[in-house]
């Protein structure tokens, strides 16, 4: 995993509590705590978190630090390749909800070339993306728009999947685990994916391999409540992705389909 992409997730996991100790980081993270302490350093230098003892704690919201315009640009090549991967595997002609992140937002630039669609947007990203493009019929759920994020979350966001059926649900993902499956570091973005799951008849998971072996805050699903999932090929290596192995191993008994793109 690059020190960027650890940096961000210690981050987010820290602001995903009040406190968190360094122990439960570098299990959550799969690395030493040496690593754990080195960067909460590094992010405390920052002024992003304080130190306390045995952990951390925020200093700021995430909104206002960790959020999209921070992340939208790491590992750009590799998400881009994700997203024509997943891509690929929506048939034209579909009704597909698509999630927000970054990863997605390389989704949406795919999407396009698999037209007719119809695609429902859990982001403002993604509806930029795919506002007046040939053969894409665009719905963006309504909701409130999560600052710093601006995914689509909360009550009305909720009502409105409730009331809609997807042929397919691509679903971004804060952390995928062997034992613990799919997990946001929001409670609100982990609700949103949750009434998704519930209404598309299949699911397709998209991450880059430093979600893999991590548990954030709120658990969304178990491995098997998804039916697809692509990622890159850096996940089956155990020297820059500790969890990735056993990840994708538990994935594919629990009878996920596995992309490598």
């Amino acid at each position: 995993m690059g020190v960027a992409n650890r940096l961000d997730l210690t981050l987010r996991m820290v602001q995903g509590a009040d406190r968190i100790a360094v122990s439960e980081l570098a299990q959550r993270l799969g690395v030493s705590e040496m690593t754990v302490r080195r960067d909460l350093d590094a992010l405390e230098r920052q002024g992003l978190v304080r130190r306390v003892h045995g952990g951390a704690v925020a200093t700021r919201p995430r909104e206002e630090g960790g959020g999209f315009a921070a992340r939208e640009h790491w590992q750009a090549a590799t998400k881009d390749r994700l997203g024509a991967a997943v891509a690929a595997l929506v048939a034209p002609g579909s009704h597909v909800l698509l999630d927000a992140g970054t990863t997605t937002v390389h989704v949406a630039g795919h999407l396009a070339d698999r037209a007719p669609l119809t695609v429902a947007v859990l982001s403002l990203q993604a509806a930029a993306h795919l506002a007046d493009r040939p053969g894409i019929d665009l719905l963006v759920v309504g909701g409130r728009s999560r600052p710093g994020e601006r995914s689509l979350v909360g009550p009305l966001a909720l009502r409105t999947l409730e009331s809609l059926a997807f042929d397919c649900f691509v679903m971004s993902i804060g952390g995928v685990h062997s034992e613990q499956g799919w997990s946001e570091f929001s409670l609100d973005d982990a609700a949103v994916k949750q009434a998704g799951l519930a209404q598309a008849a299949r699911a397709i998971a998209v991450a880059d391999a430093t979600k893999l072996g991590v548990r954030a805050f709120s658990q969304v699903a178990p491995l098997g409540a998804v039916d697809a999932f692509v990622t890159d090929t850096a996940a089956e290596d155990p020297a820059t992705h500790p969890g990735g192995p056993e990840t994708l191993k538990a994935m594919r008994e629990a009878g996920v389909d596995v992309v490598l793109a």
